[in-house]
């Protein structure tokens, strides 16, 4: 990786809102996630992020999705157990043209669902894109 893609990819994972102390879990990983969006995330927050059998209270969650992995409601409202109030869920999906790729349309509906909602999408790779759900506010 060159210094440039070395400094894009830091750039990205610092755009995703990420801060040296947060906790963040990972859930859905598999061998065909982002390697270097990772490696920036933890090094942006300065700790190896927590897996699924971790049930610590967390700040973020980046959970990597892909079309077959299951009911996306479903994997959303398990995702919200371990979230702090105010935190957030990024969904890393393949994007169009990608195997595994889910249409935006598809996390749309299921957010709402499982409380969540969509607040931004952003392309954080060659082949992933990332989106933002942010828990509904309380009445």
């Amino acid at each position: 990786m060159s210094e440039a893609d070395a400094g894009t990819v830091a750039k990205v994972a610092g755009n995703l809102g990420f801060k040296d102390g947060d906790l963040v879990q990972e859930l859905g990983y598999d061998d065909d996630v982002d390697f270097m969006l990772r490696d920036s995330i933890e090094e942006l927050i300065g700790s190896q992020m927590f897996d699924e059998d971790d049930h610590d209270v967390v700040d973020a969650v980046i959970f990597w999705w892909r079309k077959d992995d299951g009911d996306l409601v479903d994997a959303l409202v398990d995702s919200l157990t371990t979230l702090d109030e105010g935190g957030i869920v990024w969904i890393l999906s393949p994007k169009s043209g990608r195997d595994g790729y889910v249409p935006p349309a598809e996390i749309q509906e299921a957010a709402p669902t499982a409380g969540l909602h969509v607040t931004t999408t952003a392309g954080v790779s060659t082949d992933w894109a990332a989106t933002r759900l942010a828990p509904r506010k309380r009445q």
